[in-house]
């Protein structure tokens, strides 16, 4: 099944709050370098700047990435493709895979539980024992 396949009559919403998944090539660990996976969240953060999305959490794995968001303007797939196009050209060659998997949370689904779900992927990965000792995530609930 292609990528364009399987987001056929897939809708985005602004102001719906999703949780992507999306992994590198081959699930190449290339995050392990602190330097390419601070490209993805200055990438996250360039498309909150551009009032494209409001990142509520992320969590940068050496393989992966999972980031829970508000879309605020144009679709999801507008968002995906500027986050893997802009990293793509900086680090070079093709990172990612070309498909994503999207969630999109209902209003009864607890949004602090899914964050807690998603910054705590490295400590279930056996990568640290706590979660603040991982560099590359962030949530708004810690303001």
């Amino acid at each position: 099944m292609s990528y364009n396949t399987l987001r056929t009559g897939r809708h985005s919403i602004s102001g719906q709050v999703y949780h992507i998944t999306t992994v590198t090539r081959n699930r190449s660990p290339i995050f392990n370098n602190l330097l390419a996976g601070r490209v993805v969240v200055k990438e996250l953060k360039a498309l909150e700047d551009d009032g494209r999305a409001e990142t509520l959490c992320f969590v940068v794995m050496p393989d992966h990435l999972h980031w829970l968001l508000s879309l605020k303007a144009g679709t999801l797939g507008d968002a995906m493709r500027r986050l893997k196009g802009r990293t793509s050209h900086t680090l070079g060659g093709q990172p990612w895979q070309p498909n994503y998997h999207d969630h999109a949370l209902r209003r009864e689904e607890d949004l602090p539980a899914t964050a807690r779900y998603i910054v705590s992927n490295p400590v279930r990965a056996g990568l640290v024992a706590r979660v603040g000792e991982y560099s590359l995530w962030d949530a708004v609930w810690l303001a």
